[in-house]
């Protein structure tokens, strides 16, 4: 059963697990259970996602009942009018806090702004060697991306070197085998935490927010980070 966080007759809302893909993709054949299916079998009626999580991060994702509804909310998204937050569990001790301006490229190669705005909450100094370093060092950070670029938050952080821990696309492979050899921990320690959005029928402001699922709780707990 998926984790219903909000529901009203024009959206539902979700907390989604680590690993599950949003519907099915052709990059993925590997996986026989998707969001969309599961939340349409458990609440007996269609739905449609607004926006998009990549399979291994976790959090909230937003669906609406109604096509009127999904219309409208994928335009919040596409201007920026939604309010979005993430943790994340990085390489390193991360700046304070940061202005992300980098663009990225998209599959036919043209450039797209993109910013994210992080704070580091925490960080941790694990009494565990890793490679020449007689500790490891990590960093706990609250994220915000302005723009909604693919995988924007794993290349943002990979480029000012400090990728998130279990991205095995843009991250570190010596600290995603580390892990697994360590922890045996391969998620990706990326949360989709609050979404902030104006309900599409009542112009209500809505403020969600997900709860950390047990691997990356697990992580906060070898960590010693208090949230």
């Amino acid at each position: 059963m998926l984790e219903i966080i909000y529901e009203d007759e024009h959206l539902i809302a979700i907390n989604k697990p680590h690993g599950l893909l949003v519907h099915q993709s052709s990059i993925a054949r590997d996986a026989t259970e998707f969001a969309l299916q599961m939340l349409r079998d458990q609440v007996g009626k269609k739905v449609s996602p607004v926006h998009r999580l990549d399979r291994k991060t976790s959090g909230i994702l937003l669906f609406a009942f109604d096509k009127e509804s999904e219309i409208a909310m994928q335009q919040q998204f596409m201007n920026a009018e939604t309010a979005k937050k993430y943790l994340a569990i990085l390489r390193g001790f991360a700046p304070a806090s940061m202005d992300i301006d980098y663009p990225l490229a998209k599959e036919n190669g043209t450039l797209q702004d993109a910013y994210t705005s992080f704070k580091t909450i925490q960080t941790a100094e694990i009494d565990v060697p890793f490679g020449k370093h007689s500790t490891s060092r990590y960093s706990l950070v609250e994220a915000a991306p302005k723009t909604g670029r693919m995988h924007q938050l794993r290349k943002h952080f990979s480029h000012i070197l400090h990728p998130i821990i279990g991205d095995r696309t843009h991250g570190c492979n010596k600290q995603n085998k580390f892990f697994l050899e360590q922890w045996n921990m391969s998620t990706m320690l990326l949360h989709a935490s609050e979404l902030s959005f104006t309900h599409p029928k009542t112009s209500v402001r809505i403020n969600l927010k997900a709860d950390l699922h047990d691997e990356f709780k697990r992580v906060v707990e070898i960590m010693k980070f208090s949230l």
